[in-house]
């Protein structure tokens, strides 16, 4: 009898302690201004590490389980992507020529592979949670992979980063 109850508690301590499967974490991912999380700068041909370095803390094994905060981070990565190329990029690349506009374009093409990443990451985690984002994916992979070659193709070009006032959520 000594040996059988031990060995249930031994048991129930290990069930109270295992996690669920699709047990949900807390969120990974910290508040950050753009200025932190920004890839544009330095060279061009790596973005797409660059960018999935930005999300590594992130547990794409199991998505399913991905908390709410970090989806919310992932779409605010990708609305202050959007402010960035239209209040910095775009105004900057107007004004530029020569090698400095070539530089400011790759560095907008980087920050689109980012802000591009973040949406595809947030689509392919609420599919996982049931949610239909198929369409939109597809859409956004699409983007996203035609601003990955544009970067692979432009590799070891100067790319400049620009600051910008934003923060995620």
């Amino acid at each position: 009898m000594k040996f059988s109850s031990a060995l249930v508690g031994t048991f129930a301590v290990l069930a109270i302690a295992a996690p669920a499967p699709h047990q949900k974490r807390a969120g990974v991912l910290a508040t950050k201004t753009y200025d932190e999380i920004s890839i544009s700068g330095g060279v061009t041909g790596n973005a797409k590490q660059e960018a999935l370095d930005v999300f590594s803390a992130l547990d794409l094994t199991n998505m399913a389980a991905v908390d709410l905060a970090d989806i919310d981070f992932l779409g605010s990565v990708n609305d202050i992507g959007n402010d960035a190329e239209v209040g910095a990029f775009n105004p900057a690349i107007s004004a530029a020529s020569g090698a400095e506009k070539t530089a400011l374009q790759n560095g907008k093409i980087k920050n689109k592979v980012l802000k591009l990443q973040a949406t595809v990451l947030e689509l392919q985690i609420k599919a996982a949670q049931g949610e239909d984002t198929a369409e939109k994916l597809a859409a956004e992979t699409k983007k996203l992979n035609n601003n990955i070659a544009l970067d692979v193709k432009a590799a070891g070009q100067a790319s400049t980063k620009l600051a910008f006032d934003a923060t995620t959520t």
